[in-house]
């Protein structure tokens, strides 16, 4: 196992590596996505290379490593970052989660015709974090590792999109309202956190450190998320099983992700350490993000067809229209 862990912590550091790039840099584009990235190209080329005693370490990585960065990615959030941005930034974000996952699962499900997983991971990848959101979200459903990879890549081409797309929006003057305002509008529709900074860069400062502030708020709806998708699912075991007891499993990952939300809300964590958290998040992240694309066969993908990309461009639809006008409202009211 340690063998595979080592193999894939080598691919996680070329991940981060290249991500450092201009070009990655200037595109929004995060080690997750270069690492899920390289991950697949060497598991459709040089798979039938890799030992099979080393597949426990790719499988630690996609598991027990995903779960601890989730954890730790709590330290890039606190409570009071809710406070800063007021109403009108948790409304967007609560109303922009909620409608994405809901109205996505059922669009894709109802008419694009694809399975839940698949619906699900795509619907939540907009509506709440990208890359992150899918890769929390894949354990509880226990989905196959191509279901998320197909969800990753509709994060990656309608993010970037929305990244150019926005501020030549607030340029243009057709989406037209303050510079705050207009953060908030980027942060509680645009797909990846690096995604909304740069988008949030492409209007003003003031935009950028707004977008940003949303954007954590964000991120911090996926344990509760979860835990409703958890309970959710517990229930519709107990309904197949005839009504009988239902099993519940809250996942333990987002209530410590919570805790350590708190916790780092209370300042009493040392700096030093908070960044030390935030950057080994992000490549045990990583990690998983390269044993998944790993663990994915792109053969799977020739029977899904394009319904993924029509769900995940209808989501797009609504998160740049449809949040529009929910921030003009928010901001209106609040």
């Amino acid at each position: 196992m340690l063998n595979g862990l080592f193999f894939i912590l080598l691919f996680a550091a070329t991940a981060k590596y290249l991500s450092g790039f201009s070009l990655f840099e200037h595109l929004g584009i995060s080690p997750l996505i270069v690492g899920i990235l390289i991950g697949m190209v060497y598991g459709n080329t040089l798979r039938g290379e890799f030992p099979a005693q080393w597949i426990p370490g790719v499988l630690f990585s996609s598991r027990t490593l995903l779960r601890i960065g989730i954890v730790l990615y709590g330290f890039q959030i606190t409570v009071q970052d809710i406070f800063t941005v007021g109403p009108a930034g948790l409304g967007i974000s609560l109303v922009i989660v909620a409608t994405t996952f809901i109205g996505g699962t059922y669009l894709g499900t109802k008419w694009f015709k694809l399975d839940l997983h698949t619906a699900m991971l795509t619907s939540v990848g907009t509506a709440v974090c990208g890359a992150a959101a899918v890769l929390a979200t894949e354990p509880l459903l226990k989905s196959e590792p191509h279901k998320s990879a197909i969800a990753v890549s509709t994060v990656v081409l309608f993010g970037t999109l929305s990244m150019f797309a926005y501020p030549l929006l607030y340029a243009s003057g057709l989406f037209a309202m303050p510079a705050a305002d207009f953060g908030i509008y980027i942060g509680g529709t645009i797909h990846e956190v690096a995604h909304a900074v740069a988008a949030g860069n492409g209007v003003s400062p003031e935009a950028a450190n707004t977008a940003v502030i949303v954007k954590m708020i964000r991120v911090m709806m996926i344990a509760p998320l979860l835990i409703l998708l958890s309970l959710w699912l517990g229930k519709q075991a107990g309904d197949t099983a005839g009504g009988g007891r239902r099993v519940v499993s809250v996942p333990w990952f987002a209530l410590a992700f919570i805790g350590v939300v708190l916790i780092h809300s209370l300042g009493i964590v040392p700096e030093t350490l908070v960044n030390l958290g935030n950057e080994t998040g992000l490549f045990l992240l990583t990690m998983a993000m390269c044993a998944l694309g790993m663990e994915t066969n792109l053969t799977k993908f020739k029977g899904v067809g394009m319904a993924p990309v029509y769900l995940a461009f209808s989501l797009f639809i609504w998160v740049t229209c449809g949040g529009y006008g929910l921030t003009r409202l928010m901001t209106r009211l609040f």
